[in-house]
């Protein structure tokens, strides 16, 4: 049966990347008088890599090796909390928006009694204050589990942030449905043995998405059908509590 779902948060619950932490990224650049920027495309390249602060560590270590190897570390920090910084204040004037669907399917999922979590290699901040920001007031109490990078430091594709969900939920992975918008993510999710749902974004739908439960553009919201890719048959035009249980019971083998 049925009885949680786990969401990852940057390119699954909201369309964060590109509009989002990339524009914080080279805020907090500026702010350090650094002459970098990230343009779409190589923060595109960037996002193989999980994690702000491992993000900004690869790319001095690729293209800013005139940094001393002794001062990388306290450089990539000090960039990523200011980063994070802009980032928020980025929420707060509504810059970072939820995808077609999830405010939706978050608040149908509550009121059938489904348990939620979320699974990310963001930051606890970021996570709160998207909520408080997107959602309807109390919607924080509507997670019974929220696993962010403080809570799970190796980061996806290893299954740790999942593992923690799992055991703070006390619950099996069969139990479950991920949601996941990478390759990576989705790895992660599968390692713990969580089927998994993906919705692509810009940068993830040229990804090999092997193993997943569905892979689909979004959520769907009337009047915008979700628009399905590849895996399991999508019902209807929006993904709705009923689907995701028709999906777990394919994913379990049962009809």
């Amino acid at each position: 049966m049925l009885r949680a779902l786990i969401f990852d948060v940057d390119g699954t619950l909201a369309d964060t990347e590109r509009d989002g932490h990339r524009v914080a990224f080279n805020r907090a650049f500026v702010d350090a008088g650094l002459d970098w920027c990230w343009d779409v495309a190589r923060y595109g390249q960037l996002l193989r890599i999980a994690g702000g602060r491992e993000r900004i560590a690869h790319f001095i270590e690729t293209d800013a090796a005139h940094v001393p190897p002794d001062e990388r570390d306290a450089l990539a920090l000090r960039l990523h909390v200011r980063k994070t910084q802009h980032y928020l204040r980025m929420i707060d004037t509504g810059a970072v928006a939820l995808r077609p669907g999830v405010a939706r399917l978050l608040a149908e999922s509550h009121s059938a009694g489904l348990i939620l979590a979320i699974a990310t290699t963001t930051t606890r901040a970021n996570v709160d204050r998207l909520i408080a920001r997107t959602l309807p007031a109390g919607a924080a109490a509507w997670f019974s589990a929220i696993v962010a990078a403080e809570d799970a430091p190796a980061k996806k594709p290893d299954p740790q942030v999942y593992e923690v969900a799992l055991a703070r939920m006390q619950l099996l992975p069969h139990e479950c449905l991920a949601f996941e918008d990478s390759a990576a993510g989705l790895r992660s999710a599968s390692a713990a043995d969580v089927p998994t749902i993906v919705t692509v974004n810009d940068y993830t739908r040229d990804q090999d998405f092997s193993g997943a439960l569905v892979v689909i553009g979004d959520l769907g919201d009337p009047p915008a059908p979700a628009r399905w890719i590849a895996g399991a048959a999508l019902a209807d035009a929006v993904v709705d509590v009923a689907q995701l249980r028709a999906w777990h019971r394919l994913a379990a083998g049962s009809p």
